[in-house]
């Protein structure tokens, strides 16, 4: 795979639905500096291009987004535009969309339900600073501002809407600023008419959906993993002045498997309530499945399906539901799966990967010094090259970000890049990865810069001890959280030649001054509260003791990341200097905390093979 071909496979798909007769979704544009774009394909297999140019169907709510579009069944889209974050009306066969919010609030997690529109509305300006619930009319009656459209707000969080069937109360999660939602998250019960509001029993609630009028299905990892429940509606008169809280009855038999996980992006949906009542969820377990329940929670099947990583059931129409992901054979993409039939088909992207250079990830489990780490191998394959078979690979191990999220071992086209060129790639989901239940997660509190780095010294050593790697060949990449993992790990030294650092947290002070909302108190539960645990936020972070670097370092940024300013990496980049180690700072313009533009993608994995053949001493090819 080439640099210019890894760059064209890198559109990302955000969402998509059911409307006018045809399938909508959206995808970004790697060579229009990653713009959403919103697609339709008619029952004919026809694709036409809904939102053109320069529109971007993009929300920045708590800067991640993720619902930023949806479609009305006659075709009206409706979208939060990526320049103004205002939510727009965009009719049938008009190219001019119409605002229907304010300017100031950013919007995002839109829902279509009944008719209404509702949305999770983010005003982080000083005179206002607060979030909320809103309703917002499809007429333009709300764009000037005069008109409030709230319809509950406060300095904490919010995510999934759901309307009540027969429309009088909303269903959502909510969270505190001090809190993160897979810490703590209740999910709330309000009544459009008058004060009632019932709190759900939770310890870390996600995507309340409505079964009847009195009845809501959540998930929760109350038993130690997201598993569903249901909670009652108690219409009793409550006291004067107090809420009364709704029954929640754990009627739905447990999995050793997560049915949720980090709420990063709004929008995503782990499982769906079809229209007879039976329910398709996704079940995690390091990779992903799909099972069909009965409506008392009964398993009645789990499908054979080639995606099965990071899926997201996104909408459905009687036993039709459509699923993006991505899988360890397929590349990612949207499917469509009839749950009658068992049978899929690819809407968009999903391309089975020839088993001849994509042979699929192993998930491997070494021992660290917590217990088990669990990881994906994913070993070289080039059908037209014999490696020498007394030469053991180099390898890449790969740190995910978050911390709080996983790898799935699917397939990722930057992946076949390195492996197609005889470099491996294990990926490793560390202490505090989701994906194997709230006590694997838990081992990285307070313990951020510890236990990830131990786990992943661990694996690259559990790779040279197993003879998959050779152990002088093996570096470290990662970015975000990952990139403060890759640089710690480092500091401690001795497993690794050298790393390849991503947009990486180096200090982590810096980071709990810098970083935004939503993750103001992450640091919080990852090392402690500041200023009381200043001290171990110096000795923790990786710029304190980068005089301990010794291999070679290629610092990759986003000129305009607001998660983890330039800042960050310019200081690593000034102490590799200081000391003459051997580095590389690239730069780039337009590139926020993650690259979307082509031209960026391109020259980021040309620079890594380029740094990386300097390391293991070979020559790129062409």
């Amino acid at each position: 795979m080439s640099a210019a071909g890894l760059a064209a496979a890198g559109a990302k798909i955000d969402g998509a639905r059911y409307g006018d007769g045809g399938i909508w979704w959206s995808e970004s544009v790697p060579t229009e500096r990653g713009r959403m774009r919103v697609l339709r394909q008619d029952p004919d297999g026809a694709i036409l291009e809904v939102l053109p140019a320069p529109w971007s169907a993009r929300s920045r709510v708590h800067e991640y987004g993720g619902g930023a579009w949806t479609v009305a069944e006659d075709g009206t889209l409706l979208f939060v535009d990526g320049g103004d974050q205002r939510v727009h009306r965009l009719d049938p066969g008009s190219d001019t969309p119409v605002p229907l919010t304010a300017p100031g609030p950013r919007y995002g997690g839109l829902r279509l339900q009944q008719g209404r529109l509702f949305a999770v509305q983010e005003d982080l300006r000083p005179e206002q600073h607060e979030r909320a619930i809103v309703e917002i009319p499809w007429d333009g009656s709300a764009a000037d501002g005069s008109r409030d459209i709230r319809i509950l707000s406060s300095s904490g969080f919010f995510a999934h809407p759901a309307l009540s069937p027969d429309g009088s109360r909303l269903a959502f999660v909510e969270w505190t600023e001090a809190r993160m939602p897979w810490d703590t998250a209740i999910a709330v019960i309000a009544d459009f008419d008058g004060p009632g509001r019932r709190t759900i029993p939770a310890r870390a609630a996600l995507q309340p959906e409505w079964i009847t009028d009195d009845e809501v299905l959540f998930a929760d990892d109350a038993t130690g993993r997201w598993n569903l429940h249901r909670a009652r509606l108690d219409d009793r008169p409550a006291p004067p002045d107090q809420f009364r809280p709704a029954i929640r009855e754990d009627f739905f038999a447990p999995a050793d498997a997560d049915t949720g996980g980090g709420l990063w992006v709004l929008g995503q949906r782990w499982f769906r309530i079809l229209e007879d009542g039976r329910i398709l969820a996704v079940r995690t377990n390091g990779s992903d499945s799909v099972v069909l329940l009965d409506a008392a929670g009964a398993l009645l099947h789990e499908f054979d399906v080639p995606f099965d990583g990071d899926l997201s059931l996104e909408d459905s129409r009687g036993s039709l539901v459509l699923i993006t992901g991505q899988g360890a054979r397929v590349a990612p993409g949207i499917w469509e799966l009839d749950v009658d039939a068992g049978t899929t088909r690819a809407i968009r992207g999903g391309e089975p990967a020839d088993p001849a250079w994509v042979p699929g990830a192993r998930p491997v489990t070494f021992d660290g010094p917590r217990g088990p780490v669990h990881a994906f191998d994913h070993a070289p394959a080039n059908p037209d090259v014999t490696a020498d078979p007394t030469v053991l690979p180099p390898y890449i191990v790969q740190v995910h970000g978050g911390p709080t999220a996983h790898a799935t071992g699917a397939q990722a086209g930057w992946i076949t890049y390195f492996t197609s060129r005889g470099i491996g790639v294990l990926e490793v989901n560390y202490g505090g990865s989701t994906g194997y239940g709230r006590d694997y997660r838990t081992r990285l509190d307070g313990q951020w810069g510890v236990v990830d780095v131990d786990d992943v010294l661990a694996a690259a050593r559990g790779l040279a001890d197993a003879g998959i790697a050779d152990p002088v060949r093996i570096a470290v990449r990662g970015g975000s959280a990952g990139g403060w993992t890759v640089l710690s790990a480092l500091v401690r030294g001795g497993a690794f030649a050298a790393g390849i650092d991503r947009y990486g947290v180096a200090d982590a002070r810096l980071l709990a001054e810098d970083t935004h909302d939503f993750e103001r108190h992450y640091l919080d539960g990852l090392i402690g509260p500041l200023p009381d645990a200043e001290q171990t936020y110096i000795d923790r972070s990786p710029l304190t003791s980068a005089s301990r670097i010794d291999v070679p370092v290629l610092i990759l940024q986003g000129a305009d990341d607001a998660v983890v300013p330039p800042s960050q990496s310019e200081a690593i980049r000034d102490a590799l200097a200081a000391r003459g180690v051997p580095h590389e700072y690239l730069l780039f313009d337009g590139e926020g905390h993650g690259f979307r533009q082509a031209d960026t993608i391109s020259a980021a994995a040309e620079a890594e093979l380029r740094f990386l053949g300097g390391v293991f001493g070979f020559d790129p090819a062409p």
